[in-house]
């Protein structure tokens, strides 16, 4: 194994979506094609919004993509450490106390925008005595931390987004520990990628600006800048590119899920997703050899749930027996999948042709048609059935009643199957068999 390390480290504070997905994806394509570590952290310190339902669930989706860990660990197990490293920065220096409110902030950030100055925060409080600071305790404020950012202009090059410089002159020093002792994300972060020996971060576009903050805490704590490698994915966007980033809820994992979409059409897509390749529908482990970062296009990449639903009904449209038996309804066959599976856009309608097949329907009513159908069940043929049952059924009845084409065909197909479109009747017909066909017949003349 290789010494590279990369993370995924989601929030549980809701369900993973597909913006998450393709990071997740992209960092254990890497780390598997490296021969190196990837790592599950779970970001917890939002005691208020993380729920440990969200935890399960971010660990079941993730299995279910096809996604495996070689450790990981949640943020709150941590505490200890980022309270260290918080001393540390104190007695150097770099973590000041604050103790403006909220609209006191507000204020000073309207009057730098009057004067025609960038809204930063002044550093007031850095001016503050010890004494100063003293007094404002003792008169019942309670501090917030901010971290000192160094007056220069960070630089790494990017593995997506090539040369990228982040000015920290121009950046407000960052909150690091709230009022109430709580940790924020851009500290407990770079205390567990030093601590933790990671190598590799792979993430969104949206945190570039932070990686150039991070990177200086980083240094602050001792950690070697050059030993981070960056990778920042461009953001997501709709079809009609839109921001998608307000409906990721639509796109979650536990949906598209719930509504049959296959784990394969999702993972390949998404590893393809911003690159000049045809997505493919394929499990992680079957990409491993052929991701490369250096595909992936700097500008934004367009999430089309129609493309993705195109690619999982041309996966399933190919997918043997085997590979579907188990989530079938019970008692399906091989027989059975051959039939429907070209009809499928997601394996959650195969339980609706399993009910045509072998279940019961409710026929559309066609009173209008009741002399056809009546010609229809009179010439219906004795069993056994089998492929050839169809054509000899139809060819006799269109010499019967004259009829051919559509008017033949549809009157049959919403009787049989209670549906304008579906199955080859040819392979799906001998699998309704003899009395169901009768019945439906009869029901369906109204």
């Amino acid at each position: 194994m290789s010494n590279r390390k990369f993370r995924f480290a989601p929030s549980p504070t809701g369900y993973l979506h597909v913006g998450n997905a393709r990071v997740a994806i992209a960092n254990w394509l890497l780390a598997r094609q490296v021969g190196g570590e990837f790592v599950l952290r779970l970001d917890d310190t939002d005691i208020e919004r993380s729920k440990p339902e969200y935890a399960v669930a971010i660990e079941e989706d993730l299995r279910w993509l096809g996604l495996d860990w070689d450790s990981s660990f949640r943020q709150t197990e941590r505490l200890q450490r980022y309270e260290l490293s918080a001393e540390h920065l104190k007695e150097t220096g770099r973590l000041y106390p604050c103790f403006e409110s909220e609209e006191e902030l507000a204020f000073k950030r309207e009057r730098r925008r009057r004067e025609g100055k960038p809204p930063l925060y002044d550093r007031e409080a850095l001016r503050m005595t010890p004494e100063q600071i003293e007094k404002a305790i003792a008169n019942g404020k309670t501090p917030y931390w901010r971290f000192k950012l160094s007056p220069r202009i960070v630089e790494w090059e990017d593995g997506v987004l090539g040369r990228r410089t982040v000015k920290l002159t121009a950046i407000s020093d960052p909150v690091l520990i709230r009022a109430d002792g709580s940790f924020l994300y851009t500290f407990t972060s770079v205390v567990d990628d030093l601590e933790t020996g990671i190598t590799d971060v792979i993430r969104g576009e949206d945190h570039v600006t932070n990686t150039g903050v991070q990177l200086d805490i980083f240094e602050a704590l001792g950690g070697l800048p050059k030993r981070l490698r960056f990778g920042h994915l461009p953001l997501l966007t709709d079809a009609d590119g839109g921001q998608l980033s307000k409906r990721l809820g639509t796109m979650g994992l536990r949906q598209l899920r719930r509504d049959g979409m296959e784990p394969a059409s999702i993972t390949g897509y998404l590893a393809a997703l911003g690159s000049s390749k045809d997505p493919v529908a394929a499990a992680p482990k079957d990409m491993v050899e052929t991701y490369s970062l250096a595909a992936v296009s700097k500008s934004a990449a367009r999430f089309d749930p129609k493309q993705l639903l195109a690619l999982n009904r041309r996966y399933l449209h190919a997918l043997p027996f085997e590979a579907v038996k188990e989530k079938l309804p019970e008692g399906a066959d091989e027989a059975f999948w051959l039939a429907i599976r070209g009809n499928l856009d997601l394996l959650t309608e195969a339980s609706h042709w399993f009910d045509a097949a072998r279940g019961h329907i409710m026929p559309v009513e066609q009173p209008e048609e009741r002399d056809f159908l009546k010609v229809a069940l009179e010439t219906l043929p004795m069993e056994p059935w089998n492929d050839d049952t169809w054509s000899a059924w139809s060819g006799a009845l269109g010499q019967r009643t004259s009829r051919k084409g559509k008017a033949l065909f549809l009157p049959l197909r919403r009787a049989l199957t209670g549906e304008d479109h579906g199955p080859d009747l040819k392979t799906f017909l001998p699998l309704i068999g003899r009395e169901r066909a009768a019945s439906r017949l009869t029901q369906s003349m109204g």
